[in-house]
């Protein structure tokens, strides 16, 4: 099977490509950024938000190789700075709108990167199953993002017969999640500040989420991916995530634990934009992919920080001070912002 997947060089994008490789398949990768983590699959270096005319061999005039299947993994996912910079949000429906006229020109199937992001900060304490987002509740441009282009995919669906999967992630965390100057994520981040005595800050004591350690998250889409390609599974969208919460208070106690270290914790209000309780409802993704997540956090934080320790002491010169948000100050819930 040939499998060409945008936003390759990320977390996802890059274990993802690993695993398809591993099981026999090839990968074609487009980034706008060369891959840091591995060479093993060849990455064309593109832009994907650019106002393309529609051609049928590629994206913006350029020539893509042969391919079975497209994942569209290209997004800017920093929630706080699609609020500081909403054109980003913008720009990742350009690049979902771009990537679907390549696959209709093609009748290629499409799989599509959504967040648990769309549901929102509506508090459903009993699971959040695919059927129940609400986009009344959208939180920030980013969700906005993914709504958009998950209406774009289910769109082509119904006027193009063009062949989907919508997977909807929450919080992955793991191997290749270490470019803090770049992107910064929670678990990376705590990992980061925690090794180095400094102290960290908590936005949201309350704030429960489900942390889906990234060989469970590659596992289902990799499933996901021979499904829709043999046209077994079509036209769903589909949770992938562990299933169970926890508080970033729960994470700190894990993070800290495995490095023997006691934390210094700052707690303030939740910030403009983020969804503060989410436990997804996996049960579709075990009913249609025959797939069940095998890492829950307190066996995955072990995992991320033993990869984390391996790769600093590879790259000694990332140890250093991550620059701090300057636009915490104006998201805070409290601040009347």
């Amino acid at each position: 099977m040939r499998v060409l997947i945008t936003g390759s060089s990320g977390q996802v994008g890059t274990n993802l490509g690993l695993r398809l490789l591993a099981d026999g398949h090839d990968v074609f990768g487009v980034d706008k950024r060369l891959n840091p983590w591995t060479d093993a699959f060849p990455t064309l270096l593109q832009d994907l938000a650019g106002h393309y005319p529609a051609y049928r061999g590629g994206i913006g005039g350029v020539e893509y190789p042969a391919a079975d299947v497209v994942v569209h993994l290209a997004a800017y996912a920093r929630v706080h700075q699609l609020v500081a910079e909403p054109h980003r949000a913008l720009e990742n429906a350009v690049m979902t709108f771009n990537v679907l006229e390549y696959a209709r020109g093609l009748d290629l199937p499409v799989i599509f990167s959504s967040s648990r992001e769309v549901y929102g900060d509506i508090h459903h304490f009993e699971g959040y199953d695919e059927s129940i987002a609400d986009f009344a509740f959208t939180e920030s441009p980013y969700s906005a993002s993914k709504i958009a282009s998950e209406a774009f995919v289910y769109s082509y669906a119904r006027c193009y017969e063009l062949p989907y999967l919508v997977f909807r992630f929450s919080n992955v965390y793991g191997r290749y999640d270490n470019d803090l100057h770049r992107m910064v994520r929670v678990v990376p981040l705590f990992i980061h500040r925690l090794a180095r005595g400094e102290p960290i800050t908590v936005y949201g004591e309350e704030k429960t989420l489900d942390f889906t350690y990234v060989d469970d998250c590659v596992d289902g889409m990799a499933h996901g991916i021979e499904r829709l390609v043999e046209r077994r599974v079509c036209n769903e969208t589909i949770n992938l995530a562990y299933g169970e919460g926890n508080t970033l208070i729960r994470l700190t106690e894990l993070i800290s634990a495995e490095l023997e270290v006691e934390p210094e914790l700052t707690i303030e209000p939740a910030l403009l934009g983020e969804v503060t309780r989410y436990i997804a409802d996996i049960g579709k993704a075990r009913r249609l992919l025959d797939w069940e997540p095998q890492t829950p956090l307190a066996e995955g934080i072990p995992r991320a920080v033993a990869w984390f320790r391996e790769h600093r002491a590879a790259h000694p010169e990332e140890e250093q001070p991550i620059a701090a948000d300057a636009m915490i100050g104006w998201k805070a819930r409290s601040s009347g912002a």
